[in-house]
């Protein structure tokens, strides 16, 4: 058995789930998600909680067991709390602006770069050098601050860039420090 796909998810005050054959709608206080059910897979939604089972105990559905049970509680956490990831704009001349809706960094190129939000995702700037994303669904706020890190990810020797908030940059020694 799948240590992770069988562990119920406890569905907390607001949230509501409604499983037609192959489609699960998850509705909650932040919004609304979607996820269609791969073959051999089985949702039972009951009073206060979800189980995910599969049907046989082929590979292919042990193996998507796991990822089904972790993708709707990702759902369910997203649709209630939300999620947030924080990105810091490191550097001397480096910041970022709110345009509208998006983002535009100024990261010592020759010319600045505009990003958009994803859908269900917003994207705040704090100050000049801190960019919060945030939505309710985990791979899309994850891949828009994938997206705006890939900018000007940080330097190896000098540690400007856009970097994630928890990240730790190891600077390296340049040349000078190898003659010594």
């Amino acid at each position: 058995m799948s240590r992770v796909g069988i562990q119920p998810i406890s569905l907390p005050e607001g949230v509501e789930v409604s499983v037609d054959d192959t489609l699960v709608k998850i509705k909650g206080p932040k919004g609304s998600l979607e996820h269609v059910l791969p073959s051999g897979i089985d949702v039972v939604n009951e009073s206060n909680e979800i189980k995910v089972n599969r049907t046989s105990e082929l590979r292919a559905h042990r193996e998507l067991h796991g990822l089904t049970r972790s993708l709707l509680s990702n759902m369910v956490e997203g649709v209630n709390v939300g999620f947030t990831k924080i990105l810091d704009v490191v550097g001397v001349g480096y910041r970022a602006q709110q345009k509208g809706k998006g983002v535009t960094l100024s990261v010592m190129l020759s010319h600045t770069v505009d990003i958009d939000p994803l859908p269900d995702t917003s994207i705040e700037v704090e100050g000049n050098n801190r960019i919060y994303v945030r939505g309710v669904d985990k791979q899309s706020v994850g891949q828009l601050a994938a997206e705006i890190r890939k900018v000007r990810p940080p330097n190896a020797y000098t540690g400007k860039g856009i970097r994630y908030s928890y990240e730790q940059v190891r600077i390296k020694p340049g040349k000078s420090a190898a003659r010594e």
